[in-house]
Parts: C-alpha cells; structure tokens; sequence
C-alpha cells in the first residue's frame, strides 16, 4: 500500500513539474516573440509623412516670363520593409507669375493619369491621351474631357530663394480633388 501512495506522490509532483515547466517556457518564449511580431509588423504601422514639403528647386532656375518648367520630386521613400534615399515620387511643373508668385501643378492629368505637357505653341497644358487641355494658369479649357482644372499644390519660397512644395498625387477622373493615401 505505502508503494502505491509513494508513486501517487510522485505523479503528482512530476505532474506539478511538468505542468510549472510549460508554463515558465511558455512565459519565456512570449517575450521574444512579442518583440520578433513588432519588428515584423513596424512598416505596417508607421504613418507615411505625407504632406511635408519637399525641395525642388530654386527661385533662379525659374524664368520670370511666366513658363511652366518641369521638375522632378525627389524624396526619401520607404516602401513596407525596404528604404530609398533620394528617388523621383513624381514630378510638377513650376512657374513664376508676373507678380512675383510660384504656381506648382502636377504633372498627372486629372482626367486619365497620363502625364501632361507644356506646349509652348498653344500656351498652355495638353494631355496626350485623350487631348485634355489647360491654360497655362492650370485651368481647364472648354470642350475638355478632364474633369477639373489641373492639380495645384501648395508652395513655400525658403531662405536662398529655395522653392519647396507640398508634394501630393490626386485620384482621377473625380470631380473634387480627391488625395492618394
């Protein structure tokens, strides 16, 4: 009888044992764990820093006539888990007014997003695709299939003369400017 009590006993410590050692190694494996699934999932859950202003050029490559001319948009992105320094985003187009002011539209054409160019011959803005056209003002012209006029952005003029603009893409063929998360 006094056997069968000892190995009751000890069935119940190796029990008690067992079950005390799935638990610290369960406790012991969560924390590097957590901290691995952090890692993992961070891309997801940082904010991209959209609108911030991006320097483009400065206030002297700009001529005082009143022409568009096109820059690129160069800005650190991060894409998920990778890192690129300094890559084209996309592009606009600057002028400088007669009083002094700095216009910035994008480049995408608001009706089909292909890219618009400057035509000096007409004056103004003509889209390739499907012929949508716009005053060197960036607004729409009559009888053009572009929902609305082309997509300004906002401009600041630094120290140095340095133009910086708040970069951002829009969606098409919507009425209102809609923005591009």
């Amino acid at each position: 009888m006094e056997l069968k009590e000892t190995t009751q006993k000890t069935d119940r410590r190796d029990f008690v044992k067992r079950a005390l050692a799935v638990v610290i190694g369960g406790i012991a494996g969560l924390v590097p764990a957590a901290a691995g699934l952090m890692v993992l999932l961070d891309p997801l859950r940082r904010k991209a820093a959209a609108g911030a202003a991006i320097k483009v050029t400065t206030l002297e490559a700009l001529p005082k006539d009143g022409v568009p001319r096109k820059f690129p948009v160069l800005a650190n992105r991060t894409d998920a888990w990778n890192k690129y320094a300094n890559v084209p985003v996309g592009a606009v187009y600057l002028r400088r007014t007669s009083e002094g002011i700095v216009e910035a539209f994008n480049v995408v054409c608001p009706h089909a997003g292909c890219f618009v160019d400057f035509s000096a011959e007409r004056n103004g803005f003509l889209c390739p695709c499907h012929n949508s056209s716009f005053t060197v003002a960036g607004k729409i012209n009559p009888g053009s299939p572009s929902p609305r006029d082309l997509d300004a952005l906002p401009v600041e003029l630094r120290q140095d003369g340095e133009v910086w603009v708040v970069f951002q893409n829009f969606k098409t063929g919507e009425k209102e400017k809609v923005p591009v998360a």
